[in-house]
């Protein structure tokens, strides 16, 4: 690992992520917040010094005004790059939501980054009987984008088949 300039650096013409306002401030905050994080996660570069891994946080780092930042130089082949970009950013791990709302702080949760459910979120008598009294019970859950909805399939997924046994979900996109 060294440090470089931070305009030397090249974002990544064919990163597949994007980053939106909110977010992305969350990240400058971040960064000025707990620079020492750098260190722990360096940008990780081709010999070239495009970015194959943290083009968010080369993005962040110059709307902070950081100046140099810690790389790693990656001297791999094309192809393991390529498999570097996606694998670096796929979650495989999955957040436990019990854990969460009961032993750590919402706010601070937040300020870092983490997108929340709305854990005191409770629907109301119609919404879980359905329009139709014989129908089955039915509960609906909103979210703000598709990358919400996905993340949380597993999670309900897993949910129900623990504590639900017979019950199942269905997902749907769009307007209703």
């Amino acid at each position: 690992m060294e440090k470089v300039k931070v305009s030397k650096l090249i974002a990544n013409p064919n990163n597949p992520r994007v980053i939106k306002d909110d977010k992305f401030q969350k990240l400058v905050n971040s960064i000025k917040e707990f620079p020492e994080m750098l260190e722990a996660r360096p940008v990780v570069v081709n010999p070239d010094m495009v970015v194959l891994g943290g083009n968010m946080r080369l993005k962040a780092l110059k709307e902070a005004g950081v100046k140099e930042a810690p790389v790693y130089i990656a001297s791999w082949d094309e192809i393991k790059q390529k498999q570097f970009i996606i694998k670096d950013n796929v979650g495989y791990g999955e957040w436990d939501w019990d854990m969460i709302a009961n032993e750590w702080d919402a706010e601070e949760l937040g300020d870092w980054g983490l997108d929340l459910p709305d854990f005191d979120l409770e629907p109301d008598y119609e919404d879980l009987i359905g329009e139709e009294k014989n129908k089955p019970a039915t509960m609906k859950i909103t979210f703000e984008s598709p990358e919400q909805l996905q993340k949380a399939e597993i999670d309900i997924q897993e949910l129900i088949e623990r504590k639900y046994q017979g019950a199942y979900f269905s997902v749907s996109a769009g307007e209703l």
